[in-house]
């Protein structure tokens, strides 16, 4: 077996571990449709300026959101069109599977930085 094999699965995993915090997933979300500075993300999400902030750094670390600066504001947003068609795929297959995914007890959220 290659060694290749666990490790490509391991960053699958951790790559998904991005998107398994709440916050994340909203603020994500929120990019989908447009570049948003940290105060529109805040109003968007209903979270506070700090935490978006920090879960920004944390995509940011990760490669999956860049940022502009735009005169006194920086504006996020995607750092590739196919973190929303995964997003839209997620949503996809969410409308077959959800009473499952609803249900299912063997998954605990975590808290865990990209």
């Amino acid at each position: 077996m290659s060694t290749l094999v666990p490790h490509a699965t391991a960053l699958k995993a951790k790559l998904f571990r991005g998107f398994s915090d709440m916050s994340r997933l909203s603020i994500v979300e929120a990019l989908r449709a447009e570049p948003l500075t940290v105060g529109a993300l805040a109003e968007k999400t209903g979270l506070s300026r700090t935490n978006v902030s920090n879960h920004l750094r944390c995509l940011s670390d990760c490669d999956l959101v860049v940022s502009t600066p735009q005169g006194r504001y920086t504006l996020y947003q995607l750092s590739d069109s196919r973190v929303a068609v995964l997003l839209e795929l997620a949503d996809e297959l969410l409308s077959d599977v959800a009473r499952g995914v609803y249900e299912c007890t063997r998954y605990e959220q975590k808290e865990a930085c990209c």
